[in-house]
C-alpha cells in the first residue's frame, strides 16, 4: 500500500523529536569538547533540512508544473548527503581538516547543479517524473567513497587501542549503507521521509552517545592515574615525616640542644614548603632541592659520619615534589648510615634532550635483580618512578651492586 504524509506523521513527529532533544543536549552539555558541540549542531541542522527536503520532494510529486521547485529540492538533497558524510569524519577522526574529502562534496554538488540545464545527472521532465541521466548515481559513487574513508577512520583510529570503541561509529557506517541499498533498490519511492535520512537522526543520537563514552572513558583514566599518585604520595609523605620525628626524637636524649636547632630547622621547612608535600603536579627543581637540603640537614646531625655533597648547575626545570628527597632518604637509610665514612653526592646536568638528576652513595648496595619484596628500598625507588613517568614522560634508572654502592639517576626530558 502506498505510504501517504499522514500514515507517517508518527515517524516524522518521532524524527523531529529527537532532532530537538539532541540538540539541547548538546547545547547544555559542558563535556564534550567545543569542536565536537558545533559539528554535532551543524549536522543536526542540516538533518532537520534533510527531513524538510524529503517532505518538500514527496509533496512536489503532485502536478506538472513543479518540475524546476522539485530541481531544486533534489539538487539540495543529493548535495548535503556526502556533506553529512564529512562532518562525521571531525566526529572520528582526529585530523583538523579533510580537503580531499570537501573537494568531493563540492565536485558532487556542482555536478547535480547541471540538472538546472542538462540532464547529464538527472532531470525532472514537464511531466514530473525524474529521469536519472548517465552520471545519476554521481552522489552515490561518492557517498560510497567517503563512507569507506569512514570506515577506514573508525577501525584504524581506535580497534588498536580498544576494539569496542570502534563499534559504534562502524555501526553506523553500516547503518547508512543499509538505509542507502533499501532506498535505492528496495523501496518503491512513495515514503515522504526517506530510510536514509531516518537511519542519519539515529547516526546523530548513536555519535551523541559515543562522544559521552569517550568522555567517560577518558575521565576514567584521568581519574585512577590521578588517584594512583595521590595514593603514592600519601606512601611518602607519611614515611618522610616519621623519620624526621624520629630524628627529633632520637636527638633529644643524646643531645637536647642538637634537638631544638632541628625541631626548629623542621618547623621552618613546614612552614615554607607545606604546599608541596602535597603537591599532586610539577614543582620547580629548586624547591625540590630545598627538602632535600633540610633533610639531609637534619640526618646529618642524626648520623654525623653522612656527608652530603651537591653539584647542581641545572635547577632550570620541573619535577613532582617529594622525587629527590625520597632517593636521599633510601640512600641513607639503606645505604651509608652505618659507614665509616658515608657520602651521598646529589647531581643535577643539562643534557642534550633535557635533564638529568644524580643521586649517588658509596654505601652497600644491592642487587638490582633481586625479587621486590614490598618494603625497604624497592617501594620508594617504583613509587618515584611510577611518579616521574606519568607526570613529566621522565624516567628512573638504578645502577648498584652489593658493597659497591648505588646511583639512582632521573632523566626528564626537555619537551616536558
Amino acid at each position: 500500500m502506498t505510504a501517504t504524509l499522514s500514515e507517517n506523521r508518527i515517524l516524522l513527529l518521532s524524527l523531529l523529536l529527537q532532532l530537538m532533544g539532541l540538540a539541547f543536549a548538546v547545547l547544555i552539555d559542558p563535556y564534550i569538547r567545543k569542536k565536537h558541540k558545533s559539528v554535532m549542531l551543524v549536522i543536526v541542522s542540516l538533518v532537520f533540512s534533510m527531513i524538510l527536503q524529503n517532505l518538500a520532494d514527496y509533496m512536489l510529486r503532485d502536478g506538472t508544473s513543479r518540475s524546476l521547485a522539485r530541481t531544486m529540492v533534489c539538487i539540495y538533497g543529493y548535495s548535503v548527503r556526502p556533506m553529512l558524510i564529512v562532518l562525521f569524519f571531525y566526529i572520528v577522526g582526529k585530523r583538523k581538516s579533510y580537503r580531499a574529502a570537501w573537494l568531493l562534496v563540492a565536485g558532487n554538488a556542482l555536478m547535480h547543479f547541471t540538472a538546472l540545464f542538462s540532464g547529464i545527472c538527472f532531470r525532472i521532465s514537464a511531466d514530473n517524473h525524474f529521469l536519472r541521466g548517465p552520471l545519476g548515481y554521481t552522489s552515490h559513487i561518492v557517498s560510497a567513497l567517503l563512507l569507506l574513508y569512514l570506515l577506514y577512520i573508525s577501525i584504524g583510529e581506535y580497534s588498536r587501542v580498544k576494539k569496542r570503541d570502534a563499534v559504534f561509529p562502524v555501526s553506523n557506517v553500516l547503518i547508512i549503507v543499509a538505509a542507502v541499498a533499501t532506498d535505492t533498490f528496495a523501496d518503491n519511492g512513495n515514503r515522504p521521509i526517506s530510510i536514509l535520512t531516518a537511519a542519519t537522526v539515529s547516526s546523530c543520537l548513536f555519535y551523541y552517545v559515543w562522544l559521552h563514552l569517550q568522555f567517560v572513558r577518558e575521565h576514567e583514566q584521568a581519574l585512577k592515574a590521578e588517584q594512583r599518585i595521590q595514593i603514592m604520595m600519601s606512601q611518602i609523605q607519611p614515611h618522610f615525616l616519621y623519620n624526621t620525628l624520629s630524628t627529633i626524637q632520637a636527638l633529644c636524649r643524646i643531645d637536647p640542644e642538637k634537638a631544638f636547632i632541628t625541631t626548629e630547622k623542621f618547623g621552618s621547612y613546614l612552614r615554607q614548603n607545606i604546599d608541596s608535600l602535597g603537591q599532586p603536579n610539577l614543582i620547580p627543581a629548586q624547591k625540590e632541592l630545598e627538602h632535600t637540603r633540610i633533610y639531609a640537614e637534619i640526618e646529618a646531625l642524626r648520623f654525623p659520619s653522612v656527608r652530603f655533597e651537591y653539584d647542581t648547575p641545572d635547577l632550570d626545570f620541573r619535577i613532582p615534589a617529594l622525587t629527590i628527597q625520597p632517593l636521599v632518604e633510601n640512600a641513607v637509610n639503606h645505604g651509608v648510615r652505618l659507614c665509616r665514612e658515608g657520602v651521598v653526592t646529589i647531581q643535577t646536568r643539562r643534557t642534550g634532550d633535557g635533564h638529568e638528576i644524580t643521586v649517588r652513595d658509596n654505601g652497600r648496595g644491592f642487587d638490582v635483580n633481586a625479587p621486590e619484596n614490598g618494603e625497604g628500598s624497592h617501594i620508594g625507588l617504583r613509587n618515584v618512578r611510577e611518579r616521574v613517568g606519568q607526570m613529566c614522560g621522565g624516567t628512573l634508572t638504578v645502577e648498584s651492586a652489593v658493597d659497591r654502592g648505588t646511583t639512582v639517576t632521573i632523566r626528564i626530558p626537555k619537551t616536558k
